[in-house]
């Protein structure tokens, strides 16, 4: 089950074997070399785990489902998985976008696995609902997915630049571009739908791991009146604004993110 498991999510184990666990999660489109730049940094102290989610990376795409992946509970059952298969506990969950609410999710269902939820650039709900701010309305989520399908490569084109911003760094959205374009075409269709008409606000208040909520500056797809929603709607939640831009704080400002998670961990052990 284990070597099943590892090869089904690609999972790569590197680091301390014997120090406490930081598993990373990747967001929509992308895989676990977006860490590649702060896991060395919690290497000597901690076991780092990374793994790809089906349809991403080098996972096995025989693998995917698409009744399990319906809903974010599929994604969030992935975490779980791993976490049983490798004997994870006390796991500090570290989740960009999407996967900042699939690790919501995951610590909700387990919440004696996890002691800490860290989340980058995280939204509970994308599209405006009422007094809500999403950062988006229905008709523009709409386009977006329209412009998927009908033509993925100028989506991605298009779209990966201005999630990345750091127009001064073009390489950077470059990358996601060419991330995007590597992943497979249905699972990004419907990962994107999953991911977009998502509605996580009532799962806040049940996150009882402590949490914290890296946002940038400014960024497109989680604004920061959604990442300053997400801490106050969840119970033992902090806000920390890094001065980094765009959506991928992780790739365009490794260091600040880094060291917002390890001023976060220091306060609180």
């Amino acid at each position: 089950m284990k070597e099943c498991l590892i090869d089904r999510y690609n999972i790569t184990i590197t680091g301390n074997q014997d120090g406490q666990v930081v598993l990373f999660a990747h967001g929509f489109g992308c895989d676990q070399g977006m860490w590649r730049y702060m896991a060395p940094s919690f290497e000597a102290d901690h076991k780092v785990v990374r793994f790809d989610y089906i349809g991403h990376g080098h996972a096995n795409l025989n693998a995917y489902n698409r009744e399990r992946y319906a809903s974010l509970h599929g994604y969030a059952q992935d975490v779980l998985d791993i976490c049983q298969a490798l004997d994870l506990q006390d796991v500090i969950l570290v989740g960009h976008s999407v996967s900042s609410m699939i690790g919501a999710l995951a610590c909700i269902r387990e919440p004696d696995r996890f002691v800490r939820l860290i989340m980058v650039g995280p939204s509970p709900r994308y599209i405006n609902d009422g007094d809500y701010y999403g950062g988006f309305e229905q008709e523009d989520i709409e386009g977006l997915l329209t412009m998927m399908d009908g033509n993925f490569f100028s989506w991605a084109t298009s779209m990966a630049p201005a999630i990345m911003g750091n127009a001064d760094r073009p390489q950077l959205g470059l990358e996601l571009r060419e991330s995007f374009c590597r992943t497979d075409l249905d699972v990004a269709q419907q990962f994107a739908r999953v991911t977009f008409y998502s509605d996580n606000r009532a799962d806040l208040p049940k996150l009882k791991t402590p949490s914290l909520v890296i946002q940038s500056t400014d960024d497109i797809i989680a604004p920061i009146a959604v990442g300053e929603y997400v801490a106050q709607q969840t119970p033992n939640s902090r806000l920390c604004i890094i001065t980094a831009t765009g959506h991928c704080p992780h790739l365009s400002a490794p260091v600040e993110t880094t060291d917002a998670i390890r001023q976060y961990l220091a306060s609180v052990n």
